[in-house]
């Protein structure tokens, strides 16, 4: 699904198309041909890695292979790379990553959409201006359950990292992006209560979570706070952000996928940015719409394709990465020590986590 919107996405970027695809499921492979008929579809990563046309990389395979293509990469050739989240979902494998960090001379960018939904994007450039520096922060993810993906690697979390690597890692991004500096301690609650329990794959029951609460304290004195709910698919907005600071509150309301909406209900929701200053009272609420051909590409408010377009200005030399391998290992860090606090009971302390940023 999300290399499919990867695909859509690209071909809306002026100056880009895809030259080669390594798909090794035949139906998407069948799906990606229909979407890119000029593309050579190869037998193997460093097939792609070494076609003579292609002049950049995205990594869009199951969680837990990231870091093996990454490394494969490396040692064929060095191209600009566009890899998905997240950068990895075993905490042993943080020296690999810092590794690959010091070696590769390309840039990488990891793929956090969350950052350019339009009204999330509204809210960050604003949020300093309506709150007087912001003191609390909180997420809200109320949504739909784990897709079904192909063979079902999500369902497990040896695969995914983890619900809180493998959804909130974007969550996680966010908060750092907002705080302008790095965690130093995290809480979290969660487990699995409703969904994927009478499943069972090769005997096996899923053990992927489905709800949580994280508690993040950042170097400024910052607190954040992420709500995960995994069976909420019936609510209005399937993200709620919130910053608050001395002078003012301001919020974003995010859709979930269009193609959800039912369509007895009319219209799907607009993306709202309200911001509730102390003084005077009165809070503004302000439409944030979103182009409907962006809409039309994926499931993430247009996300992917500004996505696109800043990493097609960083394969042309024009910018630098907004999303560093550093900013993505750290959102990785996140999530695993709130998967541990949750597992423990106990709060964690990034200052000293093995897995954190080296």
């Amino acid at each position: 699904m999300m290399g499919q919107e990867h695909l859509r996405n690209i071909a809306l970027i002026e100056g880009a198309s895809v030259a080669a695809i390594f798909e090794p499921d035949a139906g998407m492979r069948e799906i990606a041909a229909g979407l890119c008929p000029g593309a050579v579809f190869v037998e193997s990563l460093a097939e792609v890695v070494r076609h003579p046309a292609v002049t950049c990389l995205l990594i869009v395979s199951p969680n837990f292979m990231h870091l093996g293509q990454l490394e494969e990469i490396a040692a064929i050739r060095a191209l600009p790379i566009l890899c998905e989240k997240p950068l990895f979902t075993d905490p042993a494998d943080a020296p690999r990553l810092a590794a690959l960090r010091a070696a590769y001379p390309a840039p990488i960018w990891v793929a956090m959409e969350y950052r350019y939904m339009p009204p999330v994007a509204h809210l960050i450039q604003n949020a300093e201006a309506a709150t007087g520096g912001i003191k609390m922060l909180t997420i809200r993810e109320h949504r739909f359950p784990f897709l079904e993906k192909v063979g079902d690697w999500n369902r497990f979390n040896r695969n995914s990292g983890g619900t809180l690597v493998e959804k909130c890692c974007h969550f996680f991004d966010l908060m750092r992006l907002i705080a302008g500096c790095d965690p130093v301690r995290v809480m979290a609650s969660g487990g699995q209560a409703v969904n994927h329990l009478d499943e069972r794959y090769q005997g096996e029951v899923p053990d992927i979570w489905d709800n949580a609460y994280v508690i993040v304290d950042f170097e400024n004195g910052l607190r954040a706070m992420l709500e995960l709910c995994m069976f909420a698919e019936g609510a209005r907005y399937q993200e709620e952000i919130s910053a608050i600071g001395p002078l003012g509150k301001i919020e974003c309301l995010v859709p979930g996928p269009g193609r959800f909406w039912p369509a007895h209900l009319g219209p799907a929701p607009v993306p709202k940015v309200i911001v509730s200053p102390r003084d005077p009272k009165g809070p503004r609420e302000l439409d944030v719409p979103v182009d409907p051909a962006l809409l039309a590409a994926g499931d993430h408010n247009g996300s992917t394709f500004y996505q696109h377009q800043g990493f097609a200005r960083t394969v042309r030399g024009m910018q630098s990465p907004d999303v560093t391998l550093v900013d993505g290992w750290w959102a990785v860090a996140m999530g695993m020590a709130a998967q541990q606090s949750a597992e423990t009971g106990l709060a964690v302390d990034l200052k000293t986590a093995p897995y954190r940023p080296l």
